[in-house]
């Protein structure tokens, strides 16, 4: 029973690849390839744990992260989601699904749904310093916080994207 409330209480991460493959170290590619970032601007949403935050800070300087808020994770996923043959998931599926990954009840594999989301460029573009600096330079790397929900709005397309 305390595992249980250990899982629930774990963030929800979102990172955001903004880096290409060119010139990336075989170490970064590899632990990029681990979190399912494999391609520019696809969106992944792990468990806050040790260990997958130890591969966030090794491939930190061609990702952007945050807490993800659940409205927005379900948007997301009911708009880009999709099952592991490429199929839509239905709106119920998906809110299902995500109140369940909340709560630390399932997983992506177990939900038969890819584990990462393909969007667009964000409109209106990253910040901008662009996508070779950090957040704190004025460029688009690193650690968010919530500012994150903002961002994916936009990637997705969603109505609340607008940065203001």
């Amino acid at each position: 029973m305390a595992e249980d409330k250990k899982k629930a209480e774990i963030k929800k991460i979102a990172l955001v690849r903004l880096r290409g493959r060119v010139h990336v170290r075989g170490t970064i590619a590899d632990t990029l390839e681990m979190l399912n970032l494999t391609r520019v601007n696809h969106a992944v949403v792990i468990n806050g744990t040790p260990t997958f935050m130890g591969m966030v800070k090794k491939v930190k300087d061609y990702i952007t992260w945050g807490e993800i808020d659940e409205p927005v994770f379900a948007a997301i996923a009911e708009k880009w989601g999709r099952k592991a043959a490429g199929a839509r998931i239905e709106k119920k599926e998906a809110s299902d699904f995500v109140k369940k990954f909340t709560a630390g009840e399932t997983t992506f594999k177990e939900a038969g749904i890819k584990p990462y989301f393909a969007l667009h460029p964000p409109s209106k573009g990253y910040e901008r310093g662009g996508i070779k600096k950090h957040l704190k330079l004025g460029g688009a790397l690193g650690y968010r916080g919530k500012e994150i929900n903002v961002l994916l709005s936009s990637m997705a397309g969603l109505k609340d994207g607008s940065k203001k």
